[in-house]
């Protein structure tokens, strides 16, 4: 399962390993559509593999700020707290494999 991470614990929360932050929001269809695939995911992947967290873009505005995310979902890949690959819309669990298997 993902873990939801804030504004105030993103730096901590993304300063080690391969981390994939979902931006994501209550609101947005695609984003619901995003969430069971990433719950897939996060079942394919050991923690020290691959950590998946959500941030709610409404209720944590100044991270999706700073990393100028205008649609969503956005997924981030960041390996020791460096943004190394960026995506937005839905991706199918085989996508999102083929990422981080590229990342490792």
């Amino acid at each position: 399962m993902a873990e939801i991470v804030t504004d105030k614990t993103f730096e901590q929360e993304t300063s080690e390993g391969l981390v994939l932050v979902d931006f994501w929001a209550t609101w947005c269809g695609p984003c619901r559509m995003q969430a069971p695939i990433l719950d897939q995911l996060s079942e394919a992947y050991d923690d020290s593999e691959l950590r998946i967290l959500k941030m709610d873009v409404d209720e944590n505005p100044e991270t999706a700020r700073r990393f100028g995310i205008m649609s969503i979902p956005t997924l981030m890949f960041l390996k020791d707290g460096e943004v190394v690959k960026q995506v937005a819309g839905v991706h199918t669990k085989q996508q999102l494999s083929a990422i981080v298997d590229e990342l490792s």
